[in-house]
């Protein structure tokens, strides 16, 4: 599937960034994430990829300082290089608290690098969803529509992520699963006409709506809220995580067979 959202030139420097990337740590995962992901990128849009790595037990249990982030921003060879990694503990504490940002690095579907042990921890993950990734998506989407509220004529990317965010957790908290692809997500509650954005995001990263669609689409993306909102309360999902045994457990021997 990535092979038919990249050009070539892209394919080509994203394929050498993670093999340095993977020089330097051991990833459980690298996701393509970003426009490419939410179904809107437009030629000049970066490659955001972010990622899990697991750190050496040697290291975890030693004296010399651990690596819980690793970030890279750089253009490279014409191409726009966003590279976040975040070490793996701390990724299933965010997981169990409902990080969006986790899940969906774990069980998207868009992997330039996928270790052995994501097949085996992917259904553990799927089975911890609980409740708590309202607060995650209420929380982003929030900030996106403060950001393209903030501005006399609306970012067409801002509301396309304010969209984005709010039916990705409406989605997940109805069915459990994650779909990041907004296109795959507008005509279940009624989004259809926001293609047209997408249409106009996918031509350059700058576009912007004029201030009379710009106030149209401010007021219409509000019910996005009401969506998340209604998703919420009507969820069957678990109000605490479950399966917190089986996550630590699958860790500890992550970290047996690291040493």
């Amino acid at each position: 599937m990535i092979d038919t959202l990249l050009t070539p030139h892209q394919r080509t420097v994203m394929a050498r960034v993670v093999a340095e990337e993977e020089a330097k740590r051991r990833h459980l995962v690298i996701a393509l994430s970003g426009a490419h992901a939410y179904g809107f990128p437009s030629p000049d849009s970066d490659l955001d990829l972010k990622s899990i790595h697991i750190e050496p037990t040697a290291r975890l249990l030693g004296l010399a300082p651990g690596a819980p982030t690793a970030d890279r921003l750089e253009v490279l060879e014409g191409v726009e290089i966003d590279y976040t990694s975040n070490e793996l503990k701390p990724v299933l504490l965010g997981v169990l608290q409902g990080n969006g940002n986790y899940l969906e690095r774990l069980l998207g579907q868009l992997h330039p690098l996928a270790a052995p042990e994501l097949e085996a921890l992917a259904p553990l993950v799927q089975r911890s969803l609980s409740r708590r990734i309202f607060r995650h998506y209420l929380g982003f989407a929030t900030s996106q529509l403060n950001a393209f509220g903030a501005e006399p004529s609306g970012s067409v990317k801002k509301l396309l992520y304010v969209l984005r965010t709010a039916l990705t957790g409406a989605h997940a908290l109805r069915t459990g699963r994650i779909v990041t692809d907004l296109r795959e997500l507008l005509d279940d509650d009624g989004f259809g006409a926001a293609r047209e954005l997408i249409e106009a995001k996918r031509a350059g990263e700058a576009k912007r709506l004029s201030v009379e669609a710009s106030a149209r689409w401010g007021a219409e993306v509000k019910r996005a809220f009401e969506v998340l909102q209604a998703a919420f309360q009507g969820s069957t999902l678990p109000v605490e995580p479950s399966g917190v045994a089986e996550l630590e457990a699958w860790l500890i021997e992550v970290r047996r067979r690291g040493l």
